[in-house]
């Protein structure tokens, strides 16, 4: 009987590595703020949004964060809304130290990092590799998803990849204009 068991628990191991699924709709999500209301997911509904989950400390996370400004300052005039949340122990009293630092023109906040893992569907079985992105359309739909470990993302086109990804963000839902009828 324990043999049969550990057959079915080991089944289940390549179900809890799975990638997640895509695209999907993304589910409510909250970030706190220190010294101001709690910033949520639906709010930015008819936006395309970059969620950016990061490590205060992450150097990886920072250099983000600084392609992520650039693009907030680039596309936000085309909707984009680029949001972080960090999600370390402690990231409540790390963030207003980060918001002075590196100035991004987004809203940064906090959350646990266990409801960032659940928001992007992240197998139990693996240790997440910081930042975790969320590409996120007008429809509220999840459209593609990365963490630092896929170097193909993060190699050294980083900062080409996450303006690829933007743009391709931007197109999703947009309703073409009507041909001007002739006269």
């Amino acid at each position: 009987m324990a043999k049969k068991r550990c057959l079915t628990a080991l089944a289940l191991i390549p179900l809890l590595a799975q990638a997640a699924e895509l695209p999907r709709k993304a589910p409510e999500y909250t970030i706190n703020r220190n010294g101001a209301p709690p910033l949520t997911l639906s709010q930015y509904k008819g936006k395309p949004v970059v969620l950016a989950f990061i490590l205060t400390y992450c150097s990886h996370c920072q250099r983000t964060v600084g392609f992520l400004s650039k693009d907030q300052n680039e596309y936000g005039p085309r909707g984009l809304q680029v949001v972080a949340c960090a999600i370390e122990n402690g990231s409540q009293l790390a963030v207003p130290a980060f918001l002075k630092n590196f100035n991004p023109p987004f809203p940064v906040g906090y959350n646990d990092g266990a409801s960032a893992l659940e928001f992007m569907q992240h197998p139990m079985v693996k240790i997440p590799v910081m930042p975790m992105l969320a590409f996120i359309d007008r429809q509220g739909m999840i459209r593609a998803q990365f963490e630092a470990d896929d170097e193909k993302f993060f190699g050294d086109q980083h900062e080409q990849n996450l303006r690829a990804q933007i743009e391709e963000l931007l197109k999703v839902g947009v309703a073409k204009k009507a041909a001007a009828p002739k006269k």
